[in-house]
């Protein structure tokens, strides 16, 4: 069996569209930032995190978790803790590339794999206005970095240069091919 380590609906399209079966078993623990680590890997040591605990009480199956952060002028932004500081992410992606970072997990009886994948992502200059209004949609409140990809935050979006799921918080290809081999 295949356990997803994580309540993203996004996450959980993704793994769907690449044909899995699976159950969703959401880590809970906090989460904990290992110091020294450059961004990507801060993504993968919580994702391993995430993997770890659920492989506690699933050791017979396999865990996939993931993380993703968004990295703007060496800030690390996860999700906003209100409208005030997603207003201030948005700010700060407005008119500039950021790169999204998202590391994996995959834990089965046979093997442990990680790793983390980077796509650039640039964004329009945004007005307080177009701001202000993306920020009342809600859409920014569950999502690193304030903004979805995939919903209403793609006409912030001028350009990617990477792998578009990564920037939806998985870069399917890449599990898809890692969960075959285990």
């Amino acid at each position: 069996m295949i356990i997803l380590a994580s309540k993203s609906p996004r996450r959980r399209e993704l793994m769907e569209s690449a044909g899995f079966q699976f159950e969703i078993v959401p880590a809970t623990r906090e989460e904990v930032v290992p110091p020294d680590l450059h961004d990507g890997q801060v993504a993968q040591a919580l994702a391993k995190q995430k993997a770890e605990e659920i492989w506690e009480s699933h050791p017979d199956d396999t865990i996939v978790a993931a993380d993703t952060i968004v990295v703007c002028s060496s800030e690390i932004m996860g999700k906003p803790k209100d409208a005030a500081d997603a207003v201030r992410m948005l700010k700060k992606l407005s008119g500039n590339v950021h790169t999204v970072f998202t590391g994996v997990c995959i834990i089965s009886q046979n093997k442990k794999v990680s790793f983390y994948d980077a796509t650039e992502v640039e964004f329009y200059p945004l007005s307080n206005d177009e701001i202000a209004d993306y920020v009342a949609s809600g859409e920014p409140f569950d999502k690193a970095g304030a903004y979805g990809i995939q919903g209403k935050g793609a006409v912030l979006i001028k350009g990617i240069k990477g792998d578009y799921y990564n920037v939806m918080g998985l870069p399917i290809a890449r599990v898809y091919r890692e969960i075959k081999k285990v």
